[in-house]
């Protein structure tokens, strides 16, 4: 086992999505200091990975079932079992570890991410809502990094600010999930996955992904009224011209939302 197959098997990629917002969440704190972002950028990845960890174990079955994951490392046989769980053990450590260094509430609340991670693939078996759900996992990181620069909850600074951010990546992420799902519904009506366009087809989806466009653009605002400006451009050029690559310019487009809105924050 290299970093390559174990970057792969965790898609080290999808962390472009939480990391951005979770630096937004630190800076709408206040002024962090270097040792509070490294804790806080190292209990981020150990979410991200421990996230991605589970997932992949508890669907194996169902990505061995999907032509378009049967070559994922479990699915394919190509990582064993016991190496994934020791992934995911050594990614809940740096999860712990980094909320640990930040302060006691970071650490007594570190258990909530890994519920939800835990919950989310096996809510894709019931329910069409699962996309909001992972949603919600990723609407952790900016409240997260918050505690983990205030070390409190208690205070009235949260809202609304922080509170439309985070409501915005729920609604953010699920439109973009609901983008991706859209190339395995045949697989998820097969095997049992309750997606929404599997349920509701995607001219409905995408219906709904248009709608949630101007909410979470809103709640985007509360950053930076020229970075959301700026990553509504992106996302529905990807709309207009997306083509057949629509999925890779989806992913693109999305993973460049938080960054922008990042980046604009310190302009």
């Amino acid at each position: 086992m290299d970093l390559k197959q174990i970057s792969s098997f965790v898609k080290i990629e999808h962390t472009l999505f939480s990391l951005p917002f979770v630096f937004i969440g630190a800076y709408m704190a206040g002024e962090p200091t270097i040792s509070q972002l490294v804790w806080i950028l190292v209990a981020a990845i150990g979410a991200r990975g421990l996230a991605m960890g589970l997932n992949r174990i508890i669907d194996k079955d169902i990505d061995a079932a999907n032509p378009r994951t049967a070559k994922r490392h479990l699915a394919a046989g190509t990582m064993s079992m016991q190496t994934a769980w020791v992934l995911c053990s050594i990614f809940l450590l740096m999860l712990v570890t980094g909320a640990w260094m930040l302060n006691p509430l970071c650490l007594y609340l570190s258990p909530i991410p890994v519920i939800a991670f835990v919950v989310y693939p096996y809510l894709k078996r019931f329910t069409w809502m699962c996309h909001w759900w992972l949603g919600g996992c990723l609407a952790l990181a900016p409240a997260g990094a918050w505690v983990g620069i205030r070390g409190e909850v208690m205070s009235g600074d949260w809202y609304p600010e922080l509170l439309l951010v985070s409501v915005g990546v729920l609604l953010w992420i699920a439109a973009f999930d609901l983008g991706y799902a859209q190339m395995d519904i045949e697989s998820d009506r097969k095997n049992g996955v309750k997606s929404f366009p599997a349920r509701f087809q995607p001219p409905t989806t995408m219906t709904v992904m248009l709608l949630s466009i101007p909410l979470w653009a809103f709640a985007f605002s509360t950053v930076s009224v020229y970075g959301t400006i700026a990553s509504l451009a992106v996302i529905i050029s990807i709309i207009i011209v997306g083509g057949n690559n629509f999925q890779t310019w989806w992913f693109r487009g999305h993973a460049a939302t938080g960054w922008i809105l990042l980046l604009s924050m310190q302009i």
